[in-house]
């Protein structure tokens, strides 16, 4: 009896092994299903194509399917981040993961009303930031979700008021909701272990409850009209008089309009008297040299505040961060102490050349709409940028970060923008650009921005592309700069002032896309065969009588193509053919319509047939109405 029981128990093992092995498989088989219908209801999945269901997503902790979180051979949760998706977000089939706790669809291109998040009650961290929903949050949206610890739903378009229930999570440590269109008072948060709430750049009014009043003052700028601790008193004299009635307020604004203006016209006197101006464009303090700037003023045009003795020493807060190791290093005295000249001053702040060193020319670009962003995702954002190398970048070299002022410093590029070549005054000495430069121009934008797409596959990657920010290199070669600063560009000066905002897509139906991208360049192309500047580039929003693109396709229509291209440029002799179907690309890249458009791959291909020329010079193109696009064809 007693020789039995070894055996007995062994056999008894190996069956609960073999049991449990069964049950490891199944669990992972169940977990297919929901992953696999939640990527069905997307739009644009092509980035999840690994999601196989011959391929186990989870090897314990270790994922095989893009984006899953796998945690003891269990699905954790999803970080499905800049990958370009839109459609629906299927909760229902996240509901059947029993160990689902985090999601994460940041930088995607989601639009609507948000999701019934609720439905995952034991959801721990929900991220939806920098897509485009919208519409009015339930104010149960969050009811039940007693472990949700952060939330993250900045820079969307959401409306309403702050729901009663995401105040009321018990467990909430993390909040992120600026740069929406939230209205109304802000409710109570008692949460004792709340670290972070950030509501900037909203509509909110009223006093700012004593429980978030230990907050950073920056996470309620953008709210006009909120008072109290960490901002004003809601007794101080400035609130008092933000509630004064609307006939007063503008009364005071034409009033201050009007001496901004005199000021102006005095600045603009000034300005022409003396075109370079020292130290950053500031005006100096008394000095022996013109052209330098005494140290202690150094410290108060940085700090913002007056300096003490000795203040010009380099403080740690003051340091410049350098992105590039191929460069000569200097600190941010040697860079303010050195002549500057005043280069332009741009949609978001001013320009200034500077030498350091040895003669190292520098640019140094001052932001002025970057305050809401934290350091740490300001510091993560530059070190991303940092890495980008493509010949057709204008690479980043340092940057600089405070609170209220934020400094990016590049290698001064000789030939000036590509804005300055076209639309300057040409004389014999400096001829306007031939088509083979052109040509060759457009062709190294669209490698730049095909790279910038295929290293942050984020929601408009550049979304600022315009002529003046195309640099020209010593051999005229193209260089984008001012590219990817959305994600740390304050929200409302974006949609007002970026290129992207002002395209037809955003003006009616206030979203942008990856394709935004491909208008600008299309309206770029246009602008450099015609030599005609975008007027649409100075309007609020897009303006289709504005739209170079719709003046081309009036000339078309009426064939009068001869007459779109630029009178100054050279060298088209044998290139009419060529340029004719660059022009086709260009129409191509701004139909109004966002599918109809060529996506990036395809305007690359597209380009990188044209050639310098093709020996036809009789060629016209007709053009056939085709609904919302337009067909063309080249007779020969």
């Amino acid at each position: 009896m007693g020789a039995h029981a070894p055996t007995l128990a062994r056999k008894t093992t190996s069956t609960l092994l073999l049991l449990l092995s069964f049950a490891i498989v199944a669990f992972g088989a169940i977990d297919h299903t929901p992953l696999l219908k939640f990527r069905e209801a997307l739009g644009n999945n092509t980035a999840l194509r690994n999601w196989n269901s011959s391929v186990e997503p989870c090897d314990w902790n270790r994922s095989n399917w893009i984006g899953v979180i796998c945690l003891n051979g269990t699905i954790w949760g999803l970080k499905l981040e800049g990958m370009g998706l839109n459609g629906m977000i299927d909760i229902d089939s996240l509901v059947h993961l029993t160990h689902f706790r985090t999601l994460s669809l940041m930088n995607n291109q989601f639009v609507g009303a948000l999701p019934r998040i609720n439905k995952l009650g034991k959801l721990k961290a929900l991220y939806l930031s920098n897509n485009r929903f919208s519409g009015q949050i339930p104010d149960d949206a969050f009811q039940g979700m007693g472990s949700l610890k952060r939330v993250f739903i900045a820079n969307n378009e959401i409306t309403g008021h702050i729901p009663r229930s995401l105040s009321a999570l018990p467990r909430l440590r993390e909040l992120r909701l600026e740069g929406n269109q939230l209205q109304g008072h802000i409710p109570n948060f008692p949460q004792k272990r709340l670290k972070t709430v950030n509501l900037a750049s909203n509509l909110l009014v009223g006093p700012i409850p004593e429980t978030l009043s230990k907050m950073s003052p920056e996470s309620f700028s953008g709210n006009k009209d909120l008072c109290g601790a960490p901002l004003l008193s809601c007794s101080s004299p400035i609130t008092i008089f933000r509630r004064k009635s609307n006939t007063s307020k503008i009364i005071i604004i034409v009033i201050l309009l009007l001496i901004i203006l005199a000021l102006m016209a005095v600045a603009l006197v000034v300005f022409q008297r003396k075109r370079r101006s020292p130290q950053l464009g500031m005006k100096p303090s008394l000095s022996t040299n013109s052209n330098k700037i005494a140290p202690s003023y150094v410290a108060h045009q940085v700090q913002g505040e007056v300096p003490a003795q000795g203040a010009a020493h380099s403080r740690r807060s003051d340091m410049l961060s350098f992105v590039r190791d191929d460069i000569q290093k200097f600190d941010l005295n040697d860079l303010l102490r050195a002549s500057a000249e005043v280069l332009g001053s741009g949609t978001f702040g001013s320009s200034y050349k500077a030498a350091v060193g040895g003669g190292l020319a520098l640019v140094v670009k001052r932001y002025r709409h970057m305050n809401n962003v934290g350091r740490e995702e300001f510091h993560e954002h530059m070190r991303r940028l940092g890495r980008l190398r493509h010949p057709n970048l204008l690479r980043l070299t340092a940057y600089y970060y405070r609170r209220e002022e934020k400094l990016l410093v590049y290698e001064f590029v000789e030939n000036g923008s590509l804005a300055s070549h076209i639309h300057g005054n040409h004389s014999l000495e400096k001829q306007g650009l031939d088509w083979p430069t052109r040509l060759r121009i457009i062709k190294g934008v669209a490698k730049g921005l095909s790279y910038v797409y295929s290293e942050l596959p984020i929601l408009v990657p550049h979304g600022h592309l315009k002529s003046s920010n195309v640099l020209l290199g010593p051999s005229m070669e193209p260089m984008l700069t001012d590219y990817t600063l959305r994600p740390v560009i304050n929200p409302q000066q974006a949609h007002n002032l970026m290129i992207a905002y002002k395209s037809p897509e955003y003006a009616e139906t206030g979203r942008t896309s990856n394709k935004t991208d491909i208008w600008s360049f299309g309206i770029l192309i246009l602008e450099i065969l015609t030599g005609k500047f975008p007027e649409n580039y100075l309007t609020p929003g897009y303006d289709s009588s504005a739209d170079i693109a719709t003046w081309v396709n009036k000339m078309v229509k009426e064939k009068r193509t001869s007459e779109v291209f630029d009178k100054e440029m050279k060298g088209t002799k044998d290139s009419k053919g060529e340029m004719i179907n660059l022009l086709k690309i260009g129409l191509s890249c701004c139909e109004r319509d966002v599918e109809s458009r060529l996506d990036i791959k395809e305007v690359v291909e597209k380009i990188e047939q044209l050639r310098e020329g093709d020996g036809d010079e009789d060629l016209n193109v007709t053009v056939r109405g085709n609904g919302d696009g337009i067909s063309y064809t080249v007779d020969r």
